[in-house]
């Protein structure tokens, strides 16, 4: 059963995150804010953790920096950009066909 709000732990397990680096986000991305209750006890709704997915594949694995995505995530949210977040290259199985490619070409030119 689909959850309406999820908590910092909750949240830090399903997406590997540190809590510290979650809080650090909510500062820097203004976007991202979480309802706060009793005690300010973070609840993060099914969009934030949407939100703080693109985040991290934007800072992990397209390398952007917080300025940049912060800049990007702007932009998305006008609408001049879209991104696919669910894009993934194993970079272990890019490596081999490469160095397949390569092999090949190697023996092409070896054989002129």
């Amino acid at each position: 059963m689909k959850k309406y709000y999820y908590t910092i732990g909750e949240v830090c397990n399903l997406l590997n995150l540190k809590a510290h680096v979650l809080r650090y986000w909510e500062k820097e991305f203004k976007q991202l804010q979480p309802r706060k209750i009793k005690g300010r006890n973070r609840k993060y709704s099914p969009d934030d953790i949407e939100l703080i997915k693109q985040i991290k594949y934007m800072l992990y694995e397209q390398k952007f920096t917080i300025d940049g995505a912060r800049k990007e995530l702007n932009r998305l949210r006008t609408g001049k950009k879209q991104i696919d977040i669910d894009f993934k290259v194993d970079k272990e199985q890019l490596k081999k066909e490469i160095i397949k490619t390569l092999k090949n070409l190697k023996k092409t030119l070896e054989s002129i």
